[in-house]
């Protein structure tokens, strides 16, 4: 049985960071006299401090959450006690995907999210939307805690680093300290263009510069209309570059909803582009001519 999910629309905008504009000066001295004494007054005052030599620029915060994903290194209530439900996806942590002003909670049972506002060095978090799916009781306390946890206003803190890391503090007390990840743009540093591959349900031989033995995934472009109605598809042919986030199984034929980024500084035997899962579009057994 093929298993479809309905086709997004275009990739949505990462979040802009925002900077003050400077404000030219309107007001003038009423007369010379006046404007005599300002620039005394001005020339009497001390130069401002210039800024200490070799400190680096603050990081700018609505840029830096949307250039991360942010998975959950440590959680503690207000006493300090560890709050080990939120750990209870032992294979993938709890995860913030930060865009487009709203933020997805991932990894849990559900898929959740959130509208957001970052003011003042606090994250403003709206109600809190999921699917309805049932999950095994780990996943599903996992979920009441990332909804009770990220409820409502939060201190937020970033620190610079390799990995940046956010420190968010909640009305409760509780401490979340999440490591930031590169996304796919901010590693490639160029927009992403969106594609759809089919790709067949068995590799196939090819000449891999780098890897002798290598079998590539066979695959097809699918062209779809504003309406996601199939329009067409390209021609068989390998894909010498594995996609980023999909796991092929053999005997299963899947169509991808991609982003593919044309990658810079490429050394002569590699590939000018890189692809990126963003959705399995859908999945099924092996067709005739596949």
């Amino acid at each position: 049985m093929k298993h479809l999910l309905p086709l997004a629309l275009p990739l949505a905008l990462a979040l802009a960071a925002c900077s003050p504009r400077d404000t030219p000066d309107t007001a003038a001295p009423a007369d010379e006299g006046l404007a005599s004494e300002a620039r005394g007054h001005a020339a009497s005052q001390p130069d401002a401090a210039p800024s200490p030599p070799g400190r680096p620029p603050a990081p700018d915060l609505s840029a830096t959450l949307a250039g991360h994903h942010w998975r959950l290194e440590s959680a503690s209530a207000a006493d300090g006690s560890r709050i080990d439900a939120l750990s209870g996806n032992p294979d993938a942590p709890l995860q913030l995907d930060f865009r487009d002003g709203r933020v997805s909670v991932s990894n849990a049972c559900n898929a959740m999210g959130a509208d957001f506002t970052l003011d003042a060095g606090e994250l403003g978090l709206g109600p809190m939307t999921s699917t309805q799916m049932a999950c095994p009781e780990p996943l599903m306390a996992m979920e009441r805690e990332a909804h009770t946890r990220l409820a409502g206003r939060h201190q937020v803190q970033l620190q610079p680093g390799e990995p940046p890391r956010l420190r968010l503090v909640n009305a409760l007390g509780d401490t979340l300290v999440f490591s930031g990840v590169p996304t796919a743009q901010t590693r490639h540093g160029s927009a992403p263009e969106r594609v759809f591959l089919e790709v067949a349900a068995e590799r196939i031989e090819c000449q891999h510069p780098l890897m002798p033995d290598h079998r590539c995934l066979r695959v097809r472009e699918v062209r779809y209309d504003d309406r996601g109605l199939k329009q067409g598809t390209g021609e068989w042919g390998p894909l010498y570059e594995e996609i980023e986030g999909f796991e092929h199984q053999p005997g299963i034929r899947s169509v991808l909803r991609l982003d593919r980024y044309q990658r810079r500084n490429v050394p002569a035997d590699a590939s000018s582009v890189a692809y990126v899962l963003d959705m399995v579009v859908e999945t099924g057994p092996a067709t005739a001519g596949d």
